[in-house]
C-alpha cells in the first residue's frame, strides 16, 4: 500500500493544483461571444464599397505615377521577361500591333504578367501608363 500510495497521492495532487491553478485564470467558456465587439466582428460585411467617379480625373494617377507605383518592379529591370522600359528593340514589336492590343495585354495580363500587373487602379490609369511606357 506504501508503494501504491506513493505514486497515486502525488499524481492526484499534481492534477488538482494544476486544475485549480489554470481555472483561476481562464473565464467561463462562451462568456465572451456576446460581447458587443465580438458581435460587431461576426456580423461585419466582407467586402466594402468605396465608389468612385469617372469623371473626376484630378484624383486619378498619371501614366509616370501609375508606372513608379506598378509596372516599374518589372519593367524597369526587365524581371520574369518584362521588355525594359525605353527598350526600342523590345518594344517596337508590340507597337505594332496598337495601343489597344497593349492595352489589352495590360488588362487582363499576358505571360508572368497578371491583369493590370497585379494593381489596384482603373482601366483608364493603366491606358495612361501604356502609352507612357510606349
Amino acid at each position: 500500500w506504501a508503494v501504491l500510495f506513493a505514486f497515486v497521492v502525488p499524481v492526484v495532487v499534481i492534477i488538482m493544483l494544476a486544475n485549480y491553478v489554470s481555472t483561476a485564470a481562464k473565464p467561463a467558456a462562451g462568456t465572451g461571444a456576446l460581447d458587443a465587439q465580438a458581435v460587431a466582428e461576426r456580423i461585419a460585411p466582407v467586402a466594402h464599397v468605396q465608389v468612385k467617379s469617372a469623371n473626376d480625373v484630378s484624383a486619378m494617377k498619371t501614366g509616370e505615377q501609375v508606372f513608379q507605383a506598378q509596372c516599374a518592379a518589372c519593367h524597369a529591370t526587365g524581371a520574369a521577361g518584362a521588355p525594359k522600359f525605353g527598350d526600342a528593340a523590345a518594344w517596337g514589336p508590340r507597337l505594332k500591333s496598337g495601343v489597344e492590343a497593349l492595352l489589352n495585354s495590360a488588362l487582363k495580363g499576358k505571360g508572368n504578367m497578371g491583369p493590370q500587373g497585379g494593381g489596384d487602379f482603373s482601366d483608364f490609369e493603366i491606358q495612361r501608363a501604356v502609352v507612357y511606357m510606349a
